[in-house]
């Protein structure tokens, strides 16, 4: 039988795809290179280097390839993991309950502990020297958050403000900077006069010279906020799901 050129390529291309398909339902559930994507609350190429540790041990762990993602914000982290372009994924607790709203298989198995504390805080700053010397000051005058999906850089500052008497876009303007050393680095600089970011950034940032605390005042606290849930895509092959929790 002889097939016209048209013909063999739509039964080239047919086979092609028939022999794709059972590769990519496996890739799904049991991938060879994982992707973990980490809270985009730093710079990308910080965030990466920092997690070079933890790339290695689970490499070493789950015996495939590790991936390190770092999106342009949380709700592209928040969309990565509702499509299934992340396996893993490091959520702050505002941001996971989004995503969890979004794509309800998703499956917390672990929180984060630092320095043996299951929870953490926001910090209010100030330019030092300049017009906010209290929570009160910040009435009438700029305010630097960092992304709108986040916990401790946004949800939880704005929070203490609003216990304050001091409503957002009221009170005060509202500022986004996206990126917890964003805020930090803004209100060092005096370009806002008072902004909010996780103290764990924070004392990070200073410990490693990249703001100067003489440049700063702290004006407040947050109250105590959980620690940042890790999740895992509910698809994944139930022996590749034990080996990440266990890991």
């Amino acid at each position: 039988m002889t097939l016209t050129r048209r013909a063999a390529f739509a039964c080239i291309a047919a086979l092609g795809l028939a022999s794709a398909l059972p590769a990519v339902a496996a890739d799904k559930t049991n991938p060879d290179t994982l992707r973990v994507a980490l809270l985009p609350d730093e710079n990308a190429a910080t965030l990466i280097q920092n997690a070079e540790p933890l790339k290695d041990y689970l490499a070493a762990r789950l015996g495939r390839e590790i991936e390190i993602i770092v999106t342009t914000d949380y709700s592209s982290m928040i969309e990565a993991m509702r499509f299934g372009r992340i396996e893993v994924a490091y959520f702050g607790p505002f941001s996971y309950v989004l995503a969890k709203s979004k794509a309800p298989e998703i499956e917390p198995f672990a929180v984060g502990v630092e320095k043996g504390e299951p929870t953490y805080r926001s910090i209010l700053i100030a330019t030092a020297g300049g017009p906010v010397a209290s929570i009160a000051d910040v009435r009438g005058k700029p305010f630097a958050f960092g992304d709108q999906a986040s916990t401790s850089s946004h949800l939880a500052p704005r929070t203490t403000l609003a216990k304050a008497g001091l409503i957002g876009d009221e009170d005060y303007k509202v500022v986004h900077l996206g990126k917890h050393d964003a805020v930090a680095r803004a209100v060092a600089a005096g370009q806002v006069p008072a902004g909010g970011l996780s103290e764990q950034i924070y004392k990070v940032l200073v410990e490693q010279g990249k703001i100067d605390a003489s440049k700063l005042t702290v004006i407040g606290y947050s109250n105590r906020i959980p620690n940042y849930p890790m999740t895992l895509q509910g698809y994944l092959a139930p022996e590749l799901k034990d080996a990440i929790r266990a890991a």
